[in-house]
């Protein structure tokens, strides 16, 4: 081979090197144009979206991605103190579910007696995922035993639509007449669970408020800080908003009056005593207990309310960053709408801020809750230890007047163990505050039972 030979081919070599090089860089490139291009554009309008449209699967052409996350909340997985394990049953004409969650009830009887005279003694089961909020609501057996308002869709079905119909385009005129609606009458009125609508504006995807109950409930809480007016639409930050769509519905609340105004009872704070005391102060009752007589009240998932005390909130932390973290898909980054228990998925929703193993983050989440857990049954055991005392003096002759304080002290031990028990973190949003909860209401029964003991030593009556 002469030298002129192998000084071509070096130049050869080096040009096809140099050309592969260039193409390789230049696909590298187009990709990463690409890419950059898909993240500016995080999804094709395949389908115009209104104020109207409340199909979710309509919104899920434009956004597949979400849309397949969302419809996943259909999964029955089991943590240890939450959601629910499927369990078969047999359709009928009246409830034609083929599955449904286990019964609380039949898991701890002492509820039934916390909730004796009240709907809830009949059937309370475990909570399911948002695809069956509505069926679940329609099927309960409460709905058999009291005529429920149609207030409840509030929180049980995607109502923004339905609101803005019955108004006229008036939200709340919507919401204000279908309260006063029987359930079966408004249940007419509703078509689907949660959906994209309620939480986001079509136009621009940014959050949204449209629950007139938690508009009100919040502004009354700002009131109550020395905040005037508070719009939660036009003054709320974009993280503060990404806890308010879901505080929305996962709050106490109560109805109001003949017309069964849906209201948030927070005018005197957020904390479960503050609660307590705005239905203290106003008398609010929800049913008379059928073996004390007490005026009781019965808690409602205050998951907003607990998280509010939580480091978590103080740490600006909000309910989506835990119950749907981001993940990537392709370029872009969304928020998983498979809303679920984080520890059904610890590496997005923990291990981002907590370097720590799944295993150790998981048993850091059972000790908090196999704590709570244990406390809450001493309040449990205590409560129904003060029902059965009330219920003996009753029958043995005691006056109302004789009972009152000890019917009082029952009625808020109850409110406050209930809080706790109606609240779907089994401590773990709040562990301090829920075991504060927890002392409060094993206090309210030492004090009953301190009152009944005065009244029966009074009467010459013994236990």
């Amino acid at each position: 081979m002469t030298e002129r030979t192998s000084t071509a081919r070096v130049v050869l070599y080096t040009a096809v090197a140099a050309a592969l090089a260039a193409a390789g860089l230049t696909a590298l490139l187009v990709n990463i144009f690409e890419r950059q291009q898909e993240a500016r554009n995080p999804f094709y309008r395949v389908v115009d979206l209104d104020d109207q449209t409340e199909d979710p699967a309509v919104w899920g052409q434009n956004f597949p991605q979400q849309y397949d996350s969302y419809r996943r909340t259909v999964d029955q997985t089991r943590t240890r103190y939450g959601g629910s394990e499927a369990t078969p049953r047999t359709p009928t004409d009246a409830d034609p579910r083929s599955i449904v969650a286990q019964s609380r009830l039949e898991e701890d009887p002492r509820l039934k007696s916390m909730w004796a005279g009240y709907a809830f003694s009949v059937d309370f089961r475990e909570e399911r995922g948002h695809a069956y909020m509505l069926d679940d609501q329609t099927f309960t057996e409460r709905q058999e035993v009291v005529q429920q308002p149609g207030t409840c869709m509030h929180c049980h079905a995607s109502v923004y639509v339905p609101y803005m119909r019955l108004g006229g385009g008036d939200l709340i005129k919507g919401f204000e007449t279908m309260n006063q609606m029987t359930y079966q009458q408004a249940r007419k009125e509703v078509t689907h669970p949660v959906t994209c609508i309620d939480c986001h504006a079509p136009d621009t995807m940014e959050l949204r408020i449209t629950r007139p109950g938690f508009m009100e409930g919040i502004r009354a809480l700002k009131a109550s800080e020395g905040i005037a007016d508070y719009d939660v639409n036009a003054m709320a930050t974009r993280q503060e908003m990404r806890a308010f769509v879901c505080g929305q519905c996962h709050v106490e609340y109560y109805f109001s009056g003949p017309e069964k105004r849906l209201v948030y009872p927070w005018a005197k704070g957020i904390k479960a005593d503050e609660i307590l005391g705005y239905y203290q102060e106003s008398g609010f009752r929800d049913w008379v207990h059928a073996d004390t007589g007490a005026p009781v009240l019965k808690a409602q998932h205050p998951e907003f309310e607990m998280w509010s005390q939580g480091i978590h909130a103080k740490s600006g932390v909000t309910c989506v960053d835990c119950h749907m973290p981001y993940q990537r898909v392709g370029a872009m980054k969304i928020s998983d709408h498979h809303v679920r228990s984080p520890l059904l998925n610890i590496n997005r929703a923990c291990q981002t801020c907590h370097k720590w193993s799944e295993a150790d983050l998981e048993q850091r989440v059972h000790t908090i809750q196999d704590r709570t857990y244990q406390i809450r049954n001493l309040a449990l055991d205590a409560l129904m230890a003060l029902i059965a005392d009330i219920k003996t003096a009753r029958e043995a002759g005691a006056t109302d007047a004789q009972l009152a304080v000890a019917r009082d002290e029952q009625r808020q031990a109850q409110f406050l163990v209930d809080f706790i028990e109606a609240e779907n973190s089994m401590g773990f949003h709040a562990p301090q505050e829920a075991m504060r909860v927890l002392a409060m209401s094993i206090d309210h029964t030492r004090k009953g039972q301190t009152a009944l003991r005065a009244v029966l030593t009074g009467t010459g009556r013994t236990n």
